[in-house]
């Protein structure tokens, strides 16, 4: 792959002659990461063209683009990102492509939680300490579904009776899904809801839904996980009787292994957070993978 800076360097050259988009054919979308595509096609439908840069499985916090990432972005009429500094490449690839297409921030009107960034001066991810992931809330995966649609309504009038309804129709999906995960919560004994994920990607699932979430990385996966990390935490799962661990997909199984082996907490199942799976696996949208989520945290917590 090649490294981001040797990426964006080369970009102008394909990005060159973005194709217009012509009357009654589909509007190109660009979505950078897996989510955030899910989101793009259950408003959009076939009125919508789109590309998502990050796929499933990706991890968009070290993703470096590609000419064919340019290209997609040079052709946009519409570019919906996370936002709140989550795709820290993606300035620099409109820039670098110099598209005209509209930047619809997905999280835009989210209340943001601090990130806790222990990354210190090789951390490379998110300013300020904000913790991006804000789809993590269902509740506030609405608020993604609202700003997506009216992206979409603006960039082509024509279709915005469509986008209306599809994202009615999607947002009352939401809104049992939500219904569901508080019912499964339910389930866990108060003191039983806590968890040790490994990277801090979960905390505005906790803070909807009544849980408490330790991890030893802030909220990159390229923040820099120290001994005293581990440690740190193998101590609180020690002193606060946690009693299960997570793996993520998007991050090094090995380090949860390591923290289960000396703290003596099981290790659950792997939880999705920051992508989606394989349109064939457990996790291939948005909705499965929150469903797949809590089952998971179910299974391990509840008595």
């Amino acid at each position: 792959m090649l490294t981001r800076r040797a990426a964006l360097a080369s970009f102008a050259a394909f990005a060159a002659a973005p194709f217009a988009h012509a009357q009654g054919a589909a509007l190109p979308v660009v979505a950078t990461f897996s989510i955030l595509g899910d989101f793009v096609r259950e408003i959009g439908g076939a009125r919508v063209a789109l590309t998502t840069i990050v796929g499933p499985g990706g991890d968009a916090h070290v993703y470096a683009p590609t000419p064919a990432d340019a290209r997609a972005v040079a052709g946009a009429r519409v570019v919906v990102e996370n936002g709140l500094g989550y795709e820290g490449w993606m300035t620099r690839l409109v820039a670098a492509t110099r598209s005209k297409a509209t930047r619809a921030v997905a999280s835009k009107g989210v209340r943001t939680r601090a990130g806790e960034d222990r990354g210190g001066a090789h951390h490379h991810g998110h300013g300020h300490g904000i913790d991006p992931h804000a789809w993590q809330s269902v509740p506030n995966a609405r608020i993604y579904v609202a700003n997506i649609r009216d992206a979409l309504a603006a960039a082509d009038a024509d279709g915005a009776a469509l986008y209306a309804r599809r994202a009615d129709d999607y947002l009352k999906a939401l809104d049992a899904l939500d219904a569901e995960i508080r019912a499964e919560i339910l389930k866990i004994a108060p003191e039983r809801r806590r968890i040790v994920t490994t990277h801090d990607a979960f905390g505005y699932f906790a803070d909807a839904y009544g849980l408490t979430i330790a991890a030893p990385a802030g909220v990159s996966t390229e923040a820099e996980i120290s001994a005293r990390d581990v440690a740190r935490i193998v101590r609180q799962i020690k002193a606060e009787r946690i009693p299960a661990v997570f793996l993520e997909t998007v991050s090094d199984q090995r380090l949860i292994a390591q923290i289960a082996r000396e703290s003596g907490a099981r290790i659950g199942g792997a939880l999705y957070s920051d992508a989606l799976s394989p349109p064939d696996g457990p996790a291939g949208t948005y909705i499965d993978m929150m469903r797949h989520n809590i089952r998971e945290l179910t299974k391990a917590l509840a008595p």
